[in-house]
């Protein structure tokens, strides 16, 4: 048994915070800790998370407010927690400062000289600092894990497959430089990288250069590919997909979708392989590399 195995099975039975960004991540961790016996409280955070977190025990929080939020945690007499959910990366003037955050500004403002994972693996540590134990989300809720394999009644075919692994390589390589968790991969070709626009408007980006017929491939080839970056803190900022990335997927004119398995999550991983079969569209767990 493993060190992280071993700190995971001990929260168990305990009190468990789940800081909220937006969308149903957070109610999918909600619930499986509460089937497996945990009491829980949602921290949303103002301007990001969604009205359904009312219909839980909750404290809203102020982006930014970390004495206020540590507070809040516990009041609520949890240590364990669990940061997800969508968030976009905020400027520093639209951080709300409360002293605590002030004493941490000069760090606060190192971290933004960054990308994703080190700002996010920056504010875990703050948290664990705080004598926090900081937990993936995964890790309350495995089943919003992509498991392995064929996900619906399409097939990836041999170019779809070869599309996928050259994906999983670039992801691997680009990595290091913290630059994103997705890319189109058509035939052979690596046409979109994801940046900072996520990975929605990188679908349309791809659709928008079909249109404009920088794309001569036709519809149906190619697969997004999602993965997490090598080495990043999986606690925090997984790659996530769900109902809409299939959509997007589809508008972009592509085959399929090529996802690491155990490396992304969906929180609606039925409803997810609903989609993709009504597009036509191929949906497959790849083991990592």
């Amino acid at each position: 048994m493993t060190e992280t195995t071993t700190e995971a099975r001990a929260g168990v039975g305990e009190p468990l915070a789940v800081v909220c960004g937006g969308g149903r991540f957070p109610f999918a961790v909600a619930q499986a800790a509460t089937r497996a016996g945990r009491s829980v409280t949602l921290f949303p955070i103002r301007g990001f998370a969604d009205p359904w977190v009312e219909e839980w025990p909750h404290e809203w929080v102020p982006l930014g407010a970390f004495g206020a939020l540590s507070a809040a945690i516990r009041r609520a007499g949890c240590r364990d927690v669990v940061i997800v959910g969508a968030l976009t990366r905020p400027r520093l003037l639209d951080i709300r400062l409360d002293f605590t955050t002030v004493r941490l500004l000069p760090r606060i403002a190192r971290l933004f000289r960054g990308g994703d994972d080190h700002l996010l693996s920056g504010v875990g540590a703050i948290f664990e600092e705080a004598g926090f134990r900081l937990r993936g989300a995964h890790e309350i809720a495995p089943g919003i894990l992509v498991p392995e394999g064929r996900l619906g009644a399409r097939a990836f075919d041999e170019a779809m497959a070869a599309d996928a692994r050259l994906g999983l390589a670039a992801l691997a390589a680009l990595g290091p430089y913290d630059v994103g968790q997705a890319l189109v991969v058509i035939g052979g070709h690596v046409v979109a990288v994801e940046a900072a626009e996520g990975t929605d408007l990188m679908l349309e980006r791809v659709a928008d250069l079909r249109r404009r017929g920088r794309l001569k491939t036709a519809p149906g080839r190619g697969v997004l590919v999602k993965a997490p970056k090598p080495g990043q803190d999986r606690r925090i900022d997984l790659p996530s997909v769900g109902p809409q990335t299939v959509e997007r997927t589809a508008a972009a004119g592509l085959g399929g979708l090529a996802l690491e398995a155990g490396g992304v999550i969906a929180a609606d991983l039925q409803a997810m392989i609903e989609a993709a079969d009504r597009a036509g569209l191929a949906l497959a767990g790849l083991a990592p590399r």
